[in-house]
């Protein structure tokens, strides 16, 4: 976008047109203007993607996601099987003598295909024959019984029509009937 934008100012376009036709910001257009002003062209050439550089090479980086396979537990957490990125920043640093933030952490779990606080298996003492009986058992005398159909209105601003009324109830009989 920003070679089309050098291709126009080239052409003698004003900064606000070209802010119009590429449709971005008047600000980005002046910016860029200035640029290629400053420069030319190659002012206004990528320079690549923003940000920090991963501190990890390539055989670290296929070496954290073996790591991260295995689990957390192969690692010293024993509590469950969750790799939350806290931990994972806490691996990075004992095995890489790398330092990385929780956020950084997360987004290089990202990369990797992973995400942060999912269990990356079913717990190995599920037994699932119990949690079928659980179901079909316990759950549905715990579950709550709805409310029968037409007991209430389900609009929050309009009461039910008169016809749905009681005879005994405020306004019943005040109002015809929608057809």
């Amino acid at each position: 976008m920003r070679m089309q934008a050098a291709e126009l100012f080239e052409r003698r376009v004003k900064p606000q047109e070209v802010a119009r036709r590429l449709r971005v910001s008047p600000k980005s257009a002046y910016q860029w203007h200035r640029l290629w002003q400053e420069g030319g062209a190659q002012a206004l050439a990528s320079r690549g993607p923003s940000g920090s550089r991963c501190r990890l090479s390539p055989r670290c980086l296929e070496k954290l996601a073996a790591y991260l396979e295995e689990g957390p537990t192969v690692h010293g957490w024993l509590e469950d099987q969750v790799w939350t990125a806290a931990r994972v920043a806490t691996l990075i640093g004992r095995k890489f003598h790398v330092s990385y933030s929780v956020s950084g952490a997360t987004r290089l779990m990202h990369r990797l295909g992973f995400s942060p606080q999912v269990p990356a298996r079913r717990v190995a003492e599920r037994d699932a024959q119990a949690v079928t009986v659980w179901k079909e058992a316990t759950w549905a005398e715990v579950k709550e019984r709805g409310r029968p159909a037409g007991a209430t209105s389900t609009s929050r601003t309009r009461q039910a029509s008169p016809a749905v009324r009681p005879e005994d109830a405020p306004g019943a009989g005040e109002a015809a009937p929608r057809s």
